[in-house]
């Protein structure tokens, strides 16, 4: 869509969904996220941001802040007393924001997003989205199929996070051999209603296999939805700690963001829509450079994707595109985020430097974000606080953070508990006909 079309606008009240292809027909939240796609094939997007930082509450903790923020958007569905109860069985884990000091990250803070279940940011969209499937479809009887393409992360946050909600069943598509061991085991951990694929091909692939199944039509009798960042309720939830760290900030932030799919940039986007104080945003991409050449050039080169060792952004064609397309104009997002792609070689002497100057110890993916901010620095004349969003555990990318920093991260319990537990996994051919068969069985089997 060109500068012709939908932009967000700021009002009070929730706001209802339209199709990023078609304005013409509204749906609730509830709707929205049942979905996952639009019937048009588009991503569902709001028709406005509620003006939600005028509830916000000062000097509480993140679940309290999170009921207020979120409130606004599910006020027509829920109860407040609901939505609060939601965010506090959601988010019972701390989201801290820490101050680097030294070298070209001196007064750079670190906003670490890997304190949930599964060790990555991806927590917050998938267990509040789960939580919100789970009230929304309480009294229905028919089963709910989730499907999700993960290049890492995302896969075993919605494992971890929709497992043993009655009447859901999950299937996730993972590309075999291109996930670290810790990540593929995270995937393939046995849980209640949960199916692990592991898919010959690269999470593209995963990817168009997910957005296929939603126009099969063989499949129409099948209730599903996605959990990918396509899925409208995994974004909402990652607006919160955007926020969450500018009230904690004198000044508006420049925020960088590791990206691939760009769910969590457009969710930042949003949240500046919504009144949050910035200075900008950074989108850090590793070899995977498409929406940076977009910001440099505004045009746009489709590639296949490119493995890297930040292996949750190797994404060579971002499905948010398509919502920053819509919610924003060209010159709005170039005027608002500055891209930057970086090497593998740059990432690892990343890791290795910030360690030497700073003493704190990286994953790859926050490496990237760093390594953005040392070139946004040098190249702007921007003085103010730079906060990087920390995606991940370095523990989950043990043997890239000891090769180039020679320090082992120190191992969490819940990942030294992975080797014992029992898994399951089925191997698929990149193949509609296949994963059709995997749904079919999950959608009506008994028992």
């Amino acid at each position: 869509m060109d500068d012709t079309g939908y932009r967000l606008t700021l009002q009070m009240g929730a706001p209802r969904y339209i199709s990023t292809r078609s304005s013409n027909e509204t749906f609730t939240l509830s709707e929205a996220i049942s979905l996952g796609l639009a019937p048009d094939g588009g991503l569902f997007v709001p028709d406005s941001i509620p003006d939600f930082l005028q509830a916000l509450p000062a000097g509480q903790k993140f679940s309290k802040f999170a009921s207020s923020l979120l409130t606004p958007f599910l006020c027509e569905e829920l109860a407040e007393y609901e939505i609060e109860d939601l965010c506090i069985s959601a988010f019972p884990f701390v989201v801290p924001l820490i101050q680097l000091h030294g070298g070209a990250w001196d007064d750079c803070y670190v906003l670490e997003l890997f304190h949930g279940p599964t060790l990555s940011f991806k927590d917050f969209g998938a267990r509040m989205m789960g939580r919100l499937l789970g009230s929304f479809n309480c009294d229905d009887t028919r089963k709910t199929i989730v499907l999700v393409a993960t290049s890492g992360d995302t896969g075993s946050a919605v494992a971890d996070g929709f497992a043993g909600f009655k009447g859901v069943e999950v299937i996730i598509l993972y590309p075999a051999g291109q996930v670290s061991k810790i990540q593929e085991q995270q995937l393939i951990a046995k849980r209640p209603g949960v199916t692990a694929c592991k898919v010959e091909g690269a999470f593209d692939d995963c990817q168009k296999l997910v957005k296929a199944a939603f126009i099969d039509d063989a499949l129409s009798p099948v209730r599903l939805t996605s959990a990918n960042s396509i899925n409208i309720g995994r974004l909402l939830p990652q607006m919160i700690y955007y926020v969450w760290a500018s009230s904690q900030l004198k000044e508006p932030p420049v925020y960088c963001v590791p990206s691939g799919n760009l769910g969590n940039m457009t969710a930042g986007m949003m949240a500046k829509k919504g009144g949050m104080p910035s200075a900008g945003f950074i989108a850090a991409h590793n070899a995977n450079r498409f929406f940076p050449d977009f910001l440099r050039t505004g045009k746009t080169v489709s590639r296949e994707s490119v493995r890297t060792i930040s292996n949750a952004m190797d994404v060579g064609a971002p499905s948010n595109y398509e919502r920053l397309k819509v919610l924003f104009s060209d010159r709005e997002l170039m005027d608002h985020i500055t891209g930057y792609s970086v090497t593998d070689a740059q990432t690892a002497e990343t890791l290795k430097q910030v360690y030497r100057a700073t003493g704190y110890l990286a994953d790859p993916h926050t490496a990237v974000a760093l390594h953005s901010v040392e070139r946004f620095r040098a190249q702007s004349d921007f003085k103010g606080p730079i906060v990087v969003l920390s995606t991940a555990h370095p523990a989950k990318f043990a043997t890239a953070v000891e090769k180039a920093t020679g320090v082992l991260p120190p191992f969490p319990d819940r990942l030294r508990a992975l080797q014992s537990v029992e898994t399951e996994v089925i191997t698929l051919q990149n193949s509609q006909d296949q994963l059709r068969a995997v749904i079919l069985d999950r959608a009506f089997a008994t028992g």
